[in-house]
């Protein structure tokens, strides 16, 4: 007797298996049911109800609103949006992440017992939140963003931005998107000229289950869902406008499930630069003002440290020659304020470097007076412009709201630089000292910031020894009174921390896939 083939003991299990998946009411089974048994005139009514048919009223505007019991995470909103912009390949204005923890509502394992808490999962599809008190608008030096007084909605002016892309940063919820081949960033419009016209945006009507759709909201109105899903930061902020429904209790302790994903920021090698340029530049100028003999060779080389900042500054834009507009933003704007600072301080940098050449030459005895007076004002207005325009540089990353940018760590980074600087050509043991306790300060305030101190001790590890080693090395030549060597180690290991600031920082966004 012939033994029956081991694939005939499956034909039962699978078409059991088959027969079950066929009885699945997922929520594109349950869409698909609805639209092939409703008539088109009930079709045609339920896209209508994906906008509102009214303008907002005063003190509201429109928002989306996300039914997450009917998300089922598709990403056909992706797509429609993606299509519908003629987005790049690589460039998303919409995406869809999961959150996932325990629920404790769950049935109890056995009769009689508690509760046990079971696993739980919910995808979210996220897009900008057209916020009430936008961060990107607020911190945008160029007035590049504008939000409707009408309907609410933020909108980027793309052919106002010089692409700083000072907006991402500020952004808790990684919505503006740097856009490399346009030299710009570009986000969600919430399709203003689809609602104009009376049509949903595209990512509302491309979902099959019709979980998107457009409301009107009270930016003020609390939403219950607002500390479960939108996890990056407190809504206080920026005040998001984006509402999440559920019939569902969600449980209180979900999670991104890529928070435990490590994400290296771009290192901005530019304003590495920048940064690092202006604060031994300033450095210099104060070891050249105090110092007594003055070094005939402070100044010059704080100059050129200087102008190689501002110089590699504008290699950090995408639209360069946009530039000039950066002053638009000084009112509220940080970056605008640095830039004015600093570019105000250039011409007496330069002065302040070439008065002490040009009062050795000889020239007529009131020429050489008016020389000698205005020395004194020269250098110190480039002594306290550049001051200023190094604090504004702190300020602009404190102002993004970063943890591993706190005022703690960016003021001890900073302002680091600049003592230590100093101090090399004034009084070169204390430069060893005030580095040591600089080296110490550092990796103190990196154990506050655990997804930092992460990466600092995975992806950027390289980078990381680097830098303590040419930091220790710099500290040995202060202590032997080796300044220009101390201060030339000095300077490359500063570099690689700024580079460490830019990398390690824990960058907030909406939730994620898993890695």
């Amino acid at each position: 007797m012939n033994p029956q083939p081991a694939d005939s003991n499956l034909e039962p299990f699978l078409a059991e298996l088959l027969a079950g998946q066929q009885q699945l009411q997922t929520p594109v089974t349950r869409a698909a049911t609805a639209h092939s048994l409703q008539p088109s005139a009930w079709r045609a009514e339920r896209f209508r109800e994906l906008i509102p048919l009214t303008a907002p009223a005063p003190g509201q505007q429109y928002a989306f609103e996300v039914d997450l019991d009917a998300c089922s995470g598709c990403k056909a909103c992706v797509s429609g949006c993606h299509s519908l912009n003629g987005l790049d390949d690589e460039e998303t204005w919409r995406d869809v992440g999961l959150v996932y923890g325990l629920s404790a509502l769950a049935a109890p394992l056995q009769p009689y017992s508690p509760p046990a808490p079971q696993p739980f999962a919910q995808t979210v599809t996220t897009a900008c939140h057209h916020c009430a008190d936008p961060a990107c608008l607020n911190g945008c030096p160029v007035l590049a963003y504008e939000k409707d007084p009408v309907t609410g909605i933020v909108r980027h002016l793309d052919d106002q931005c010089i692409g700083c892309s000072y907006c991402v940063l500020k952004c808790p919820y990684d919505v503006p998107k740097y856009n490399a081949r346009l030299g710009i960033v570009r986000k969600c419009d919430l399709c203003h000229g689809r609602l104009a016209a009376g049509e949903a945006p595209a990512c509302a009507q491309a979902c099959p289950t019709q979980a998107i759709k457009i409301v009107h909201v009270t930016p003020a109105a609390p939403d219950p869902y607002d500390a479960v899903i939108r996890l990056p930061a407190d809504p206080a902020y920026t005040q998001p406008t984006t509402r999440y429904v559920s019939k569902n209790l969600l449980p209180a302790t979900l999670r991104p499930a890529d928070s435990d994903t490590l994400r290296p920021q771009h290192a901005h090698l530019a304003l590495v630069i920048l940064l690092t340029g202006t604060q031994l530049a300033l450095g210099l100028l104060l070891a050249d003002t105090f110092s007594a003999p003055r070094s005939p060779l402070l100044a010059p080389a704080a100059a050129t440290l200087f102008f190689v900042a501002l110089a590699a500054s504008v290699a950090h834009l995408g639209q360069p020659l946009r530039a000039w507009r950066i002053f638009l933003g000084l009112r509220r704007s940080w970056l605008s304020r640095e830039a004015v600072l600093l570019g105000t301080a250039a011409p007496f940098v330069a002065l302040a470097a070439a008065l002490p050449y040009v009062s050795s030459i000889p020239l007529p005895a009131s020429l050489s007076e008016l020389i000698r007076h205005s020395s004194f004002v020269i250098g110190h207005s480039a002594l306290g412009l550049t001051t200023l325009g190094v604090v504004s540089s702190g300020m602009i990353y404190i102002d993004t709201r970063r943890h591993f940018w706190r005022p703690a760590n960016t003021f001890t980074r900073m302002g680091g630089i600049v003592l230590v600087a100093t101090l090399a050509f004034l009084f070169t043991p204390a430069a060893a000292l005030v580095l040591g306790l600089k080296l110490f300060a550092e990796n103190h305030l990196l154990r506050s910031s655990p997804i930092s101190a992460r990466l600092h001790a995975g992806p950027l590890r390289k980078t990381s020894r680097a830098r303590l080693v040419l930091g220790f090395a710099a500290l040995i030549l202060f202590a032997l009174q080796q300044p220009w060597f101390g201060f030339l180690l000095f300077a490359a290991g500063e570099l690689l921390e700024r580079v460490l600031y830019f990398r390690a920082v824990d960058a907030p966004k909406m939730p994620g896939q898993p890695a």
